[in-house]
């Protein structure tokens, strides 16, 4: 018990937080605005950190990218079973939401209003450009101080991938930069750790400031996000991944599955971190018959770029925004846009508890064209379901490293895995 307290710690901090600003909130109404200032501090010390975790994250995780055992076929089955996964979990979010409304829009107009950033001149300039324009925009700016806005989240990604990419082409002689940005990461992190000591205030304070200018309505809309949620990740976790341990390896698939899938699980729900439970992960799926190399490889790349609880996620996250504010998903652009942005936010989830999930949030936000100051709201419903969210990610790696060996292997994997053992 005192271990499971001492792991949910956070968890239940933050949760108890968010209620008694509901409460607070619900209680003093217009009163509770007079919070506001504490819930903007939060939000903007998380803003200001957004720009060196990103280069500092993706530059890092590129560059100490090492050539693995059977690298051509592995990593490629590895890249398709991901993307293969992830679009069906995206899917499989995208269809439980779009028929309910997880939060009444009726004060969408009010809250856009006190949010809203750009001014219609800008946003008149941007509907005249082009496609192409606004393509090269997005991905690419013509000053290296613009990548230090949070305004320009997508070119500093394209940027920290080239800059990645060129220490890994650079190799030894790498070392010293690559030294320096794995301490200043290290840093960046421990400063979100610290940030986060004051998030339950700060939550807590947004939260009570929301409701109170804004009505209940949105708290009921994060109770019925959370309830929906849980039956999706319930449902998924039985379903699906019986479905995929079966492609793996039919009947015997589905039997090593589940007589190995239960210490992942228990460690996920326990720790609410993907990257906490690699090592059990990876114990359990050699138990299941997957070889050691399929098996170090696939689930600490996993636990950084697959996560099919954080993508079923990022959809409720988005469908959360359209419906709170008001905007549509009719249009199979509509649905298309919707569904990207999840995928792409996917990546963007580091593999640490909470507060791991500010990067994708904030790219959510910035490519759906919501104002930022609607981050606390992404980040309330990222704490929620965050350990059911977790228990997807880590199981979904484990399947998917069976899924991997059968096509690395062949359809007689678990026989041929089975005679190495006797």
């Amino acid at each position: 018990m005192k271990k499971f307290l001492s792991n949910y710690k956070s968890t239940i901090i933050l949760l108890v937080a968010i209620i008694v600003g509901a409460i607070v909130g619900i209680i003093f109404q217009e009163k509770a605005t007079i919070l506001s200032p504490f819930g903007d501090l939060f939000l903007n010390l998380l803003l200001v950190i957004i720009i060196p975790l990103i280069f500092l994250t993706i530059t890092t995780s590129i560059a100490k990218m090492k050539t693995p055992k059977r690298l051509g076929k592995i990593m490629i089955t590895i890249v398709g079973v991901f993307i293969f996964t992830s679009i069906i979990a995206v899917l499989i979010g995208f269809a439980s939401t779009y028929f309910v409304k997880l939060v009444e829009p009726e004060d969408g107009e009010t809250i856009r209003a006190s949010m809203e950033e750009t001014t219609e001149e800008k946003e008149t300039e941007e509907e005249e450009m082009s496609i192409a324009d606004r393509t090269v925009n997005l991905l690419t700016v013509n000053d290296f101080s613009k990548l230090l806005s949070k305004e320009n989240i997508i070119a500093l990604l394209v940027f920290s991938i080239i800059f990645g990419i060129a220490m890994n082409m650079t190799g030894e002689k790498a070392k010293p930069v690559m030294d320096f940005l794995e301490s200043a990461n290290n840093i960046v992190h421990n400063i979100i750790k610290i940030i986060m000591y004051y998030a339950p205030i700060g939550l807590g304070c947004y939260f009570a400031s929301l409701i109170g200018s804004f009505g209940a309505s949105i708290a009921v809309g994060y109770l019925k996000t959370f309830v929906i949620y849980t039956v999706v990740t319930v449902i998924f976790y039985f379903v699906m991944y019986t479905i995929y341990a079966w492609m793996a390896g039919r009947k015997k698939g589905i039997k090593a599955f589940w007589k190995n899938a239960l210490p992942p699980t228990l460690t996920a729900l326990a720790t609410c971190s993907s990257a906490a439970t690699i090592p059990i992960n990876i114990e359990s799926s050699k138990k299941m018959g997957v070889p050691d190399d399929i098996a170090e490889t696939t689930i600490p790349l996993g636990s950084s770029f697959h996560k099919d609880g954080s993508i079923i996620g990022s959809v409720f996250k988005i469908m959360f925004l359209v419906c709170l504010f008001g905007t549509s998903v009719a249009t199979a652009g509509d649905i298309f846009g919707v569904l990207g942005v999840a995928l792409l936010a996917n990546l963007l989830i580091t593999a640490v508890p909470i507060g791991g999930g500010t990067i994708s949030e904030m790219l959510i936000i910035s490519m759906m064209g919501y104002p930022v100051a609607a981050l606390p709201i992404l980040t309330i419903i990222a704490t929620i379901i965050d350990p059911p969210a977790t228990m997807l990610n880590v199981v979904g790696d484990t399947v998917s490293s069976m899924m991997v060996t059968r096509v690395v292997d062949g359809k007689d994997w678990m026989e041929k895995e089975n005679q190495e053992h006797k």
